[in-house]
């Protein structure tokens, strides 16, 4: 699996407050069936001041310690970027960052008060030719009463990102019920762990797969954690990528009497042999994983 929002860096904003954390951290993302986590620092003026240039050279840093403490695992450079006027400016000039230096940039909206121009500033940063995923929306307090304007945004090529917690109930009964909600009306496009640490908000995108699976099938789990992660890593354009599957049509695909969480070809009660990998053969997990090895190696050998 891949996760593409998780605060792993240390001593430069609410994430990890030292190295030590960090390697913790890592290492319970790895027991998670985590390959790839994208160092996503916050972004906030006059909060969190950090910069590309930073990030990078702390992403390397940690990158070195991550291989001499043998944990395999691989960084990629982002930012959890909040909202300003100059957005696009600051991804042009490399003062912001997007993820692996791709067109796909996080986005953090206000969480108590909805912005002004909300849809204006989303539609910019599409007219310059990126792709914004707005974080965790399932966990902000105004999106129940801006609910179709978060639809709206889906529509116009908007992505989602839940957090993996929100459906194991980790952010309360609020954040599960719009996380379960946008899930199923097909408004999900990825799920990150969006971790800071490894008690409070660990490292915890494998159990937030296991629930989605059993929601809306292994096949649109699997696309929430591998397909589009990998493909953003690769910069592919998101008109080439599977759309979110409602649940409705979740259920229509599932052969009568499969449970959701049941691969294709597995026997009920068969327990899957990894992420994406059926006991009779190839799926698009197998494809994504193979060409995640390969790109792992041309990624490692950035930091180097």
């Amino acid at each position: 699996m891949i996760d593409l929002h998780c605060h792993i860096l240390p001593g430069i904003d609410d994430g990890a407050s030292d190295l030590s954390l960090s390697l913790n951290m890592a290492r319970a993302a790895v027991a998670q069936g985590v390959t790839v986590v994208a160092c996503t620092p916050h972004i906030l003026p006059g909060l969190y001041h950090n910069t590309g240039p930073a990030i990078r050279e702390a992403t390397g840093e940690l990158q070195r310690q991550l291989d001499e403490n043998g944990i395999p695992l691989l960084l990629v450079t982002g930012a959890d970027v909040h909202m300003a006027p100059d957005f696009v400016a600051g991804l042009r000039s490399g003062r912001l960052l997007s993820i692996a230096d791709s067109r796909y940039v996080l986005v953090e909206p206000p969480h108590h008060t909805a912005p002004p121009l909300l849809e204006d500033f989303f539609f910019n940063l599409t007219v310059a030719g990126y792709v914004a995923i707005l974080t965790h929306p399932e966990r902000l307090s105004w999106v129940p009463s801006r609910y179709e304007s978060i639809k709206k945004l889906v529509r116009a090529g908007v992505w989602m990102q839940i957090t993996s917690g929100s459906f194991t109930g980790a952010f309360g009964r609020n954040a599960l019920y719009w996380a379960q909600r946008m899930l199923d009306e097909g408004c999900v496009h990825l799920i990150a762990s969006d971790a800071h640490d490894v008690e409070r908000r660990p490292p915890d995108l494998g159990a937030g797969y296991e629930c989605v699976a059993k929601r809306v099938g292994a096949e649109e789990a699997q696309r929430l954690v591998l397909t589009r992660p990998m493909a953003i890593l690769k910069d592919e354009a998101p008109s080439s990528l599977p759309q979110p599957l409602r649940m409705a049509d979740a259920e229509r695909s599932l052969p009568g009497g499969m449970d959701r969480s049941q691969r294709p070809g597995q026997k009920a009660g068969q327990r899957g042999q990894g992420l994406g990998r059926d006991p009779g053969g190839e799926t698009e997990g197998d494809d994504a994983a193979g060409g995640l090895r390969g790109f792992s190696g041309r990624l490692r050998r950035l930091f180097r």
